[in-house]
């Protein structure tokens, strides 16, 4: 049975420290990078049963040392093997050196590169570990776009040549692989930014059975066993008043859908009771589509007033628009006392204000990259090129619990109370219209049944992801809808043994 993925993260540089310990405490590192050599050699085993090619590109670190003691592996096994020695094997220390002498002591063929890569068989990215802190630079590079040109399956050792490990970012260029092995410790850089798909396949050795040290982590993974007893099981006796009131606010002239895709989410995930502040034009259409919800008509702002004073949940932005009676209906909203969540246009207009506000704790803002950027002030590059560091820092400047949505979705909140999340469930047919609605709803339901802001938004980004997986698995990505993922939030709301 292949180990599951730890449930915490760690920098690049609390796994160096991890490794130093497990080495200090009496595992000597080349019986460690020996464990990594046999975890490397049994996957691309079981991925690959029927080849018996291998070629390995050699760097100067400790992921050198993996990869010479992988092809020894192969040689002994009857594989034709090449190693290509990226970095001049002579310039190895320590433990990659011992690994060097072993492969050349086994008869294991050691080329200078650059060599032409063969026709068939595997490759073994085995050149740059987690100290990549720049861009890659000759001769790893054309190491590096070779391998990427070959057509042939790639194995990468801990993480793909050039993905940065703590920022899932591509530094110039960067080894696509087939499959992954990680070791010690699950790196961020695996799991967002251009990590998936530079990754391939994710599998990860311990290498030890024994505890991991007590070094910090950086991130926690999402994962349903741990967000399953958040909302308990419902009393007999339980009426809807106990499951509060969310509110949506939105659907400006010629935007309905938006809202009344966020208004029937925030149902299906169990809010007591479901308003929604609309133009009149939508009210119709949504009670047609969705004759639980409570619809306004509320073509002139004041006319918010009484609907604000009996919800207990605001839900702010899906279909709001941008004109004068969008920023009146934020104004209003924002002055009430409650728990919010904010997305869409009302994110682009609190970045039009260019100021910083504090939205409080109960509060959570859900900002696709581009919103990002545009809140703090930034490219979405600049937003891309550290996710981490842009949630952390939107969390703090609006005093909230903030998701940065995108590939590895990340939660973080105001202070330390709890680690940032990291999601590493979605798929490519989530990038359709609607989807932040949805999980605009998600998280204004659970925000409703008094989860407090951080708990709502994590919890949600899982069950939005995992639904649309589930409807990849059962539909395919192609033409995947948000109205599709309603249903499976719910059946994963109601899976209670996992």
């Amino acid at each position: 049975m292949r180990p599951e993925l730890p449930h915490h993260l760690y920098s690049a540089a609390a796994t160096r420290e991890l490794d130093a310990r497990i080495i200090a405490a009496g595992t000597p590192g080349f019986e460690l990078m020996q464990r990594a050599a046999a975890a490397l050699w049994r996957e691309l085993r079981r991925r690959w049963p029927e080849q018996r090619r291998l070629t390995v590109l050699c760097g100067s670190g400790n992921n050198a040392g993996d990869g010479y003691l992988v092809a020894q592996l192969a040689q002994r096994a009857g594989w034709q093997v090449t190693v290509l020695a990226v970095t001049p094997p002579e310039r190895l220390q320590g433990d990659a050196a011992q690994a060097w002498a072993a492969a050349r002591e086994a008869a294991v063929s050691i080329q200078p590169w650059p060599a032409n890569l063969p026709g068939e068989g595997l490759l073994l990215d085995a050149m740059l570990g987690t100290g990549l802190r720049s861009a890659v630079r000759e001769p790893f590079r054309s190491a590096i776009e070779a391998v990427n040109a070959s057509g042939l399956p790639v194995v990468a050792v801990d993480l793909p040549s050039g993905l940065n490990a703590d920022r899932g970012v591509v530094e110039g260029v960067a080894v696509r692989a087939d499959m992954t092995v990680t070791f010690i410790a699950l790196k961020p850089g695996l799991l967002t930014g251009d990590g998936p798909d530079r990754v391939g396949e994710l599998c990860f050795a311990a290498l030890t059975e024994a505890p991991l040290p007590e070094v910090a982590p950086q991130l926690e993974r999402l994962e349903l066993d741990l967000c399953k007893q958040l909302l308990p099981p419902r009393p007999r006796a339980a009426h809807k008043g106990m499951f509060g009131h969310v509110l949506l606010i939105g659907g400006n002239q010629g935007m309905g859908g938006a809202i009344m895709l966020a208004a029937q989410t925030a149902l299906r995930c169990g809010a007591g009771k479901v308003s929604v502040a609309t133009r009149s034009e939508h009210v119709a259409p949504l009670l047609a589509r969705c004759p639980e919800v409570m619809a306004h008509g509320v073509d002139d702002p004041a006319q918010l007033a009484p609907l604000l004073g009996q919800a207990s949940v605001l839900v702010l932005g899906p279909g709001l628009g941008r004109d004068a009676w969008a920023e009146r209906m934020l104004q209003l909203a924002l002055q009430a006392d409650l728990p919010q969540v904010l997305d869409a246009d009302a994110l682009n207009l609190i970045a039009a204000e260019s100021s910083s506000m504090c939205l409080g704790e109960r509060s959570v803002i859900t900002p696709h990259p581009a919103e990002a950027a545009r809140l703090l002030g930034c490219t979405t590059a600049d937003i891309q090129a550290d996710r981490l560091a842009t949630a952390q820092r939107l969390a703090e400047r609006f005093g909230c619990a903030a998701v940065l949505k995108g590939v590895g979705s990340l939660v973080a909140g105001p202070g330390t109370q709890r680690l940032p999340g990291l999601c590493m469930y979605g798929n490519a047919g989530m990038a359709s219209a609607g989807m932040g609605d949805v999980l605009s709803g998600v998280v204004g339901a659970l925000l409703a049944q008094r989860l407090d802001a951080g708990a709502a938004a994590r919890y949600a980004v899982l069950l939005h992801a995992l639904a649309g997986d589930r409807v990849a698995r059962q539909q395919g990505q192609l033409g995947m809808l948000a109205s599709d993922l309603i249903d499976s939030i719910r059946y994963y709301l109601n899976l209670r043994d996992i």
